[in-house]
């Protein structure tokens, strides 16, 4: 079984659930699991997990994302994108230089209201079904942050526009509220996700790729280990006479360490004698112990 990430090219007409279920036939493995949803018709950037990796999930779900997405202003949809029901239809009037101060506001802290096209749920039900039934449900406004958004190009009634935000944040809707802000309403017409956390778009791979590499035998150079993705936290040893303690998930102290004492308190990544990586710990410096947050080697 392989243990890690791969960071995989989305290609268009895909879930994200797709990619995960071709994924498990071309490895032969069936712990795989992604790292966030991506619309079918977008492409880009989907960091999937293998094996133990599945255990970082969640945490990769809460990397900042960066995307490439064209608004078509004037035109409102049921999806708030070109897949959708043409809702409305209005000329652009407003000149390149208010289409590009709209735009800007919206950077920093935002309430955005997700869409009904979406997979949230509510009620045990996903958004996307009370859709499709034609119901539209109350949505609760949602806190994200756009970090930038860099306008590349500007030919109106289309902007190509890069946008850089927190986890949760939904650039169709971002596209339908700068619309708004305007008057004429819009909606995005395409999306490509170029960044999600530390994974770049020009080290992705496509599901056939990935079938090559397993066939020539280099698919494990372009699997990154779990350690990678805590290279930010230091590095600590247990001795070898410890390793039940960390076997167990159980807490440990300094004194059981090879010499590695953090100057403060933070999370750790934790290694067993023989350089194996295992565990995420939090270190507690006044008490001098290193707590469990996260366990991989089982």
């Amino acid at each position: 079984m392989i243990h890690g990430i791969i960071n995989v090219y989305k290609e268009q007409g895909f879930t994200s659930h797709d990619v995960v279920a071709k994924l498990r036939g071309i490895l032969k493995q069936k712990k795989i699991g992604h790292t966030g949803t991506l619309d079918p018709d977008a492409t880009g950037v989907l960091p999937v997990c293998l094996g133990k990796g599945t255990k970082l999930c969640d945490m990769l779900t809460d990397r900042d994302k960066t995307y490439q997405a064209v608004l078509l202003l004037g035109t409102v949809t049921d999806t708030q994108d070109t897949s959708g029901t043409v809702l409305a239809q209005k000329e652009v009037t407003s000149t390149e230089e208010e289409v590009q101060e709209a735009i800007r506001s919206f950077t920093g802290d935002y309430e955005q209201i997700p869409p009904m096209y979406s997979a949230l749920k509510v009620d045990g039900k996903k958004l996307y079904e009370l859709a499709r039934e034609g119901k539209v449900i109350e949505r609760k406004a949602r806190l994200v942050h756009i970090h930038e958004i860099r306008i590349d190009e500007a030919a109106l009634p289309r902007v190509t526009m890069t946008v850089s935000c927190s986890k949760g944040t939904y650039i169709r809707t971002l596209c339908h509220d700068i619309g708004d802000k305007l008057g004429c309403g819009g909606c995005m017409e395409s999306l490509i996700r170029t960044k999600a956390g530390s994974f770049v778009i020009e080290d992705s791979i496509t599901l056939g790729q990935i079938e090559e590499l397993r066939d020539n035998g280099t698919l494990m150079d372009h699997i990154t280990p779990i350690d990678e993705m805590f290279l930010e936290y230091p590095r600590v040893d247990i001795r070898e006479e410890f390793h039940k303690l960390l076997y167990n998930g159980n807490m440990f102290y300094d004194n059981h360490t090879a010499g590695q004492v953090p100057m403060q308190d933070g999370l750790v990544r934790v290694y067993d004698a023989g350089g194996q990586f295992f565990a995420v710990y939090g270190y507690e410096k006044a008490e001098k112990r290193f707590k469990p947050v996260k366990i991989f080697a089982v």
